[in-house]
């Protein structure tokens, strides 16, 4: 990619962003976020099929960057405090991202995502990880979520952390066999 197109995309995801902040993705136009990102709407278009496609492809860089800040999913199965704590730290290293491309009705998008992320990860490295676990990690990563969009910023994120980690080390002795 050239420099040209480069700095084109990131005055088209700047301009999204800020008319996201104030509105859901179904209330932005095109004409207005062209006049915000001083291109036309043919030069939009160049990059784009429409609003919908350029949330989504800056939703999937969020994912991707989340991703990136999970070194160890396996940790899953080992370290539930690792795992969670590179999950929390994850998440909170894109939480502006999250909070203005995951808010309103894509709220549900991101866990989703990342569970299935993590576990094609490890199905690839390690094989079918069975239901008991299968359900783990679904527990690990929409509880992790939920309580970090709720509670980020009301509580100590290590104490959320470890909340999270010791719940699911409680559900593992309970539902695995010894």
């Amino acid at each position: 990619m050239d420099l040209r197109e480069v700095k084109t995309k990131r005055s088209i995801a700047n301009a999204f962003l800020q008319l996201r902040k104030k509105a859901p993705t179904e209330k932005i136009t095109v004409t207005e976020l062209a006049r915000i990102a001083e291109i036309s709407k043919a030069t939009f278009y160049l990059h784009y099929k429409d609003i919908y496609d350029l949330s989504e492809a800056l939703q999937n860089e969020v994912i991707e960057n989340v991703m990136k800040g999970i070194t160890r999913p396996e940790c899953f199965l080992t370290d539930k405090a690792e795992f969670t704590k590179e999950l929390f730290y994850a998440f909170y290293s894109q939480q502006q991202l999250i909070e203005i491309l995951f808010s309103g009705s894509a709220s549900a998008a991101l866990p989703i995502r990342i569970e299935y992320e993590i576990r094609e990860f490890i199905t690839r490295s390690m094989g079918n990880i069975g239901k008991e676990l299968d359900m783990l990690l679904t527990y690990m990563i929409q509880g992790s979520y939920s309580l970090y969009s709720k509670y980020c910023h009301k509580y100590d994120v290590e104490r959320l952390i470890r909340l999270v980690a010791d719940v699911s080390e409680a559900i593992t002795k309970a539902v695995l066999p010894r």
